[in-house]
């Protein structure tokens, strides 16, 4: 496993995302319970990426249909979110990445700590199509992400996934 340093936020962000897949790869490695990965993928990203307010998971209950809040890093969160609504329910519903610069534009916007500005939610959909939940990552900056960081935290999704497997 990579040791983590304030070095490595002041890499370019391809190197960056290099790096924290590196790093993520060392602490995933032979673990595959959910909760103990999730738990610390997001300690990763929450203590490498600069600007952030809030790194975490929700997860489908398959029961309500519902994204629940999962492992995060963070002032506490919205414990549900229903998959019509706000940033995270769109990626999912749509299983695509979503960067929105400004959360106060995005229409249905939750807003579960008032600091956020910006937002990247990037679905974790398992093979064959099924939707595990999302990772959503904030910022108090406006303009914070990019498509750069949209990849870099694709690639990132796709190490965790092939982690922990079928579930």
């Amino acid at each position: 496993m990579h040791a983590l340093n304030d070095d490595v936020r002041s890499l370019a962000k391809p190197a960056l995302y290099a790096e924290l897949e590196s790093s993520l790869r060392g602490l995933l490695a032979g673990e595959p319970n959910l909760i103990a990965c999730a738990a610390n993928m997001s300690s990763l990203l929450y203590w490498s990426l600069p600007d952030l307010n809030w790194v975490g998971f929700y997860l489908l209950d398959e029961a309500s249909g519902d994204l629940l809040v999962g492992p995060f890093q963070g002032k506490p969160a919205c414990v549900r979110i229903p998959l019509d609504k706000g940033v995270c329910g769109a990626a999912a519903t749509q299983r695509t990445t979503l960067v929105v610069q400004d959360v106060h534009a995005f229409p249905g916007h939750i807003a579960c700590d008032s600091a956020s500005n910006s937002e990247v939610v990037v679905p974790i959909v398992l093979a064959g199509g099924r939707l595990l939940g999302v990772l959503d990552l904030d910022s108090p900056l406006v303009n914070r992400f990019d498509d750069a960081d949209a990849r870099g935290l694709e690639r990132l999704v796709a190490t965790f996934v092939a982690t922990v497997g079928g579930r």
